[in-house]
């Protein structure tokens, strides 16, 4: 009995040693070691900004008594101090205030700096502002008498005499002499919305700051959104008190109308509105981007209702004329921002001017590539800047030498900086040595930039280099220590491969091998899937230690990026997904399986399938509709019903519900629950006011129906990325990988 007793000691403890993650190897991960830990950690870029058009940089660097701001010379990189700890002390004997972001003004006199945010939607947009006077020498907060942390949006002047912000949906501007604050706008509340955003414009369009100063300080140009006639989603917070808290959110739903939009310019003399009279029904268009192009001309795009027709505008305030310059259509969609891994800016949705401060530039695909036109406001004229047959991933910078870009026109996993002369001759910047994805901020001046790499195997690096030479200045972050860390693991080979389909398209793909991969035997197979077309992920990027775990507990792990990807392979490849999301890109990536499913060293058998969002539909439409494929999957806040989901983002790829209903429907995971034949867990957070916890719910429905047994983990009052509450990321990535051990077994070990 004693021997017994003994042997079921030893047991208990090697098992406790497996649930919470001891290592007993210290070359193999955990999820301790990834979620708990800071063995593995990579330093980012702090906030940073360019002076002196790039002659030199500020970066808010922390100290043991605080953070303060230090200015590098982008040639020498000799630092002094341009805004110290002591200066952000609103009086000696206070502590300094902490600092999130910051802004410069024109002349470079004063700092504005923003903290104690908080978050709206996707980011902390929402917070307190202060301005350093370095003239002065004094650091004072707006707002006064406003609520803390209710200020979105401050800009300088570009007189640097006052600056401007959004309380409230309404504008106001504050005197810097005076110190006087002036209400601009005065009808904003939670349907009238004066210079910001709805849900919807900010998760679909980017936009966030909804107001722009001209050069002269004299007129602020803004959007007006009237979403009173938008439904209100209700969520509903039932943990942070006994009694539930009914969290509202307006969100337009598929076949619901836009909010009506409109664009204002105030000005700041008479600090009167003058509307701008736009042709269109103001709820059956959108205004995605407004931007002044000179001190009395503001360039205005417009996009209907479908999104497959964009006209840009000018709107002239000396004698208040409005002209079309500017027509596009498609008949699919036309792109207002290209979702791209190089595409700089959340919110950016300007057009770069041209050298000669007269035209810009305008991605388009309308000859069947993406390529870079530059528009001519005065003739009406598009003029091909980048010929070739190859696609362009995004545009940097334009200066008269003209236009840095990023592309790769022989490897569509990979990204590269070039640049296109007048003469229209390309060149690549990039060096050999950089293989991978990398991603650049160029200065003003277009004579530096910092160079952001990373490749499947080499994690993030970021340098300083100089342009056109795209000689290194200095590496600012090398993550050496890191990359030590993982030189300690055991790692897994990469490869990328291409499968040709039944239907004779061919699909890229990348494949993590397991530790000590051996051909002649078999292995499960997980497959992580996107599809959508806003996401690509068979990227030369690095993989990542969740799958370095996953290749070492001896799974190959597969990415493959079908039809209607934003891969660099042509406007049909990614539009071919018009009117078919759920149908062609689920398809293409069924088959391109059944093509690696052949592979002699993989096990058909034990095939698991998971993603997220967008992935996370592709992993139910995977398992219902191609169930003798995927036996095990995990679908991560999934839009299971695509009715349910917004009318921006499913409008556009999908047209009109009420031209083509049945195309929804049959996209829609939820209509094919009945063909369900293997494992299947559902994840999701009650407080996702991106794909809301509905679709769950409704999924639930269907899969009760129809008697088909599966798994469910709910998350309260997570969002999308059901990160919120301490230990919530390590729960979820413990929960995964569990149910695929179970349910799709890795080898047995020696």
């Amino acid at each position: 009995m004693i021997m017994i007793y003994r042997i079921r000691c030893i047991l208990i403890i090697i098992g406790l040693h497996s649930l919470t993650g001891f290592a007993q190897d210290k070359s193999l991960l955990d999820i301790n070691r990834i979620y708990s830990s800071v063995e593995f950690t990579q330093k980012h870029l702090e906030p940073y900004q360019w002076i002196d058009q790039g002659d030199g940089y500020i970066v808010k660097e922390k100290t043991l008594r605080g953070s303060e701001l230090i200015r590098y010379d982008s040639q020498s990189m000799a630092k002094s101090t341009f805004l110290s700890v002591d200066q952000l002390r609103p009086t000696p004997a206070e502590k300094p205030i902490e600092i999130e972001s910051y802004t410069l003004s024109s002349d470079q006199s004063k700092v504005l700096l923003f903290n104690n945010s908080k978050r709206v939607w996707r980011s902390n947009t929402k917070g307190d502002y202060w301005v350093y006077d370095k003239n002065t020498e004094k650091l004072s907060q707006l707002g006064a008498g406003l609520p803390a942390s209710s200020l979105m949006f401050a800009k300088f002047s570009d007189d640097n005499e006052s600056v401007a912000y959004v309380h409230e949906f309404n504008l106001y501007v504050e005197d810097f002499k005076s110190g006087a604050i002036t209400q601009l706008t005065f009808d904003g509340n939670k349907d009238i919305i004066n210079g910001t955003f709805d849900w919807v414009y900010e998760e679909e369009f980017g936009c966030r700051d909804g107001f722009r100063w001209n050069d002269s300080a004299s007129h602020i140009a803004y959007w007006q959104l009237d979403a009173s006639q938008t439904g209100v989603f209700y969520m509903i917070n039932n943990t942070d008190s006994i009694y539930p808290e009914i969290v509202p959110v307006q969100y337009p739903k598929v076949g619901q109308a836009p909010s009506a939009c409109k664009v204002g310019v105030i000005d700041m003399k008479t600090k009167e509105t003058s509307w701008i009279d736009l042709p269109g029904k103001k709820n059956q268009n959108y205004i995605p981007a407004i931007q002044w192009m000179e001190e009395h001309v503001l360039l205005i795009q417009q996009l209907n209702r479908h999104q497959n027709h964009l006209i840009m505008w000018t709107y002239d305030l000396t004698d208040k004329s409005l002209k079309k310059i500017y027509e596009e259509k498609e008949d699919t969609w036309v792109d207002i921002k290209y979702p791209d891994v190089t595409a700089n800016g959340w919110a950016r949705t300007d057009m770069f001017m041209a050298g000669d401060g007269l035209s810009f530039y305008r991605m388009s695909e309308t000859d069947g590539w993406r390529h870079i036109y530059e528009i001519s406001p005065q003739h009406g004229t598009a003029e091909l800047r980048t010929p070739g047959e190859y696609d362009v991933a995004s545009v940097l910078h334009s200066g008269a030498e003209g236009i840095y870009f990023m592309a790769s026109p022989d490897d569509p996993t990979q990204r590269y900086l070039y640049h296109v002369d007048q003469a229209g001759r390309k060149t690549r910047m990039t060096p050999a040595e950089y293989a991978g994805v990398n991603r650049y901020d160029i200065a003003p001046n277009g004579k530096y930039a910092f160079h952001i790499h990373n490749s499947v195997s080499e994690p993030y690096s970021v340098r300083l280099i100089s342009l056109p030479d795209h000689k290194k200045i200095q590496t600012i972050i090398s993550n050496d220590i890191y990359k030590r860390q993982l030189s300690k693991l055991q790692l897994p080979d990469i490869e990328f491969f291409q499968v040709t389909t039944e239907e004779g398209i061919e699909i890229e793909g990348r494949m993590i091998k397991p530790i000590g991969f051996d051909s002649t035997m078999q292995y499960p197979v997980l497959f992580h899937v996107y599809g959508e077309p806003w996401g690509q992920v068979a990227t030369d990027q690095f993989v990542g230690l969740y799958n370095i775990m996953m290749a070492q507990k001896g799974y190959v792990i597969i990415d493959m990026d079908n039809r209607g990807t934003p891969s660099l392979k042509g406007s049909e490849w990614r539009k071919s997904i018009y009117r078919k999301v759920g149908i062609i890109n689920s398809r293409d990536q069924a088959l391109a399986a059944k093509e690696v499913l052949k592979w002699p060293y993989i096990d058909a058998e034990r095939t698991a399938v998971w993603g997220w969002s967008g992935g996370g539909s592709m992993t139910l439409n995977l398992l219902f509709r191609y169930p003798e494929i995927y036996k095990t999957g995990v679908a991560v806040a999934a839009v299971a019903y695509q009715l349910a989901y917004d009318n921006i983002y499913q409008e556009r790829y999908m047209g009109l519900p009420s031209e083509n209903i049945e195309d929804f429907i049959e996209g829609s995971p939820i209509s094919q629950v009945e063909n369900l034949a293997g494992n299947l867990l559902l994840i999701h957070g009650t407080a996702d006011d991106n794909v809301h916890y509905q679709n769950a719910e409704m999924l639930i429905n269907e899969l009760v129906k129809n008697n088909k047994q599966f798994d469910l983990m709910i998350y309260p009052n997570r969002s999308h990325g059901i990160w919120e509450g301490k230990g919530t990321t390590k729960h979820l990535y413990t929960l995964l990988t569990n149910y695929i051990m179970e349910h799709c077994p890795p080898n047995a070990l020696d």
